[in-house]
């Protein structure tokens, strides 16, 4: 294939028939730790969430470990995003190149709300406590580039969710490749996100007085007991993508890029998105998210960045906006340091 249009024409069409090909059978609901599907990442999101193959800075922990193998020096990024409902996420992750050896990468996510009134049916004004809940992922990636053109990585998650003395907890692994192509100008990228154990809650609020004979007088109606909970899957997702650098011109370049996305409780989908550098300092972002998913609130995402040098330092500040339909919108903000 001597032109990257051949490819993209030839890769969008795989692509495009591996959503369509799917089993029409939606499994909503059914999996747990549904803030391990929320997209990461400012620049990210900014193009819709199509970054399986062009993911550039430490959110490649989430979207691809497989692309932290091409990263050099030392690379942080931060992103908070204030996500639905009064609740905020926020990452921190970091890559560190050790040369020959390969990359290493650590990353923290955390989702959290406002404390609420814990409410009885006999004080439903309150019981003048209060409680809260807050989801965490820590992990720790390895990443090794093993040919010119191939490189593939492992980003291994500590799970845990927890609703005031309630909670679970998970292990899981990421694994992620990245292929470049047409001296780098085509990129095919393909990552297997959440591949664990199942989570089952525990805790001393499902404690309960249990009364075998309800309706019988004179037994024991307050023997000790405990509430069992069921265990469920977490999140499987698998996404495969290319990226394509579409048009080279003086004042900057355009790059585009379109991922197919399998999860485990839903059905197939598109994301797609395009980046506008202008100068090297500028960017323009905007894509849509969830192509042929009927009924989803998500869609277009617009963003932006800009670059700068501080001596040695490069600092990349980011924004990304998402239309939620009827929940409104999500704003996402992250700050890259490249060292």
């Amino acid at each position: 294939m001597k032109s990257p249009y051949l490819s993209i024409l030839v890769l969008s069409t795989i692509l495009l028939s591996t959503v369509n090909g799917g089993v029409n059978i939606s499994k909503s609901g059914t999996v747990t730790a549904q803030f391990l599907k929320i997209g990461i990442g400012a620049r990210a999101m900014g193009m819709g969430g199509a970054s399986v193959a062009s993911v550039n800075d430490a959110t490649a922990l989430f979207w691809n470990p497989g692309a932290i193998a091409d990263f050099s020096g030392i690379k942080t990024n931060m992103t908070n995003t204030q996500w639905l409902l009064d609740t905020k996420l926020n990452f921190v992750g970091m890559t560190v190149n050790l040369g020959r050896t390969g990359v290493i990468g650590f990353s923290a996510t955390v989702l959290t709300m406002g404390d609420m009134k814990v409410r009885t049916v006999e004080l439903p004004e309150g019981t003048g406590e209060y409680f809260s809940a807050k989801d965490l992922a820590f992990g720790v990636a390895y990443g090794k580039r093993l040919t010119d053109f191939f490189s593939i990585g492992f980003h291994g998650k500590y799970i845990r969710q927890q609703i005031w003395h309630t909670a679970s907890s998970s292990i899981a692994i990421d694994v992620g490749t990245l292929y470049s192509a047409l001296d780098g100008r085509v990129l095919l990228g393909a990552s297997v996100s959440n591949f664990g154990s199942k989570m089952q809650f525990t805790g001393r609020d499902l404690r309960i007085n249990y009364d075998q004979n309800p309706d019988q007088n004179g037994d024991n109606e307050y023997i000790p007991a405990m509430l069992y909970t069921d265990r469920w899957d977490i999140p499987l997702t698998f996404r495969v993508g290319v990226a394509v650098d579409l048009l080279q011109f003086s004042y900057g370049s355009l790059k585009a890029e379109i991922d197919a996305v399998h999860p485990n409780d839903n059905y197939e989908q598109i994301n797609v998105g395009t980046e506008l550098q202008v100068y090297r300092n500028a960017y323009l972002r905007v894509g849509y998210q969830s192509v042929f998913l009927d009924d989803a609130e998500n869609g277009l995402t617009v963003g932006g960045g800009l670059h700068c040098n501080i001596g040695e330092t490069r600092l990349r500040a980011d924004y990304a906006y998402a239309s939620f339909g009827r929940l409104n919108y999500v704003s996402r903000f992250g700050i890259t340091l490249e060292l």
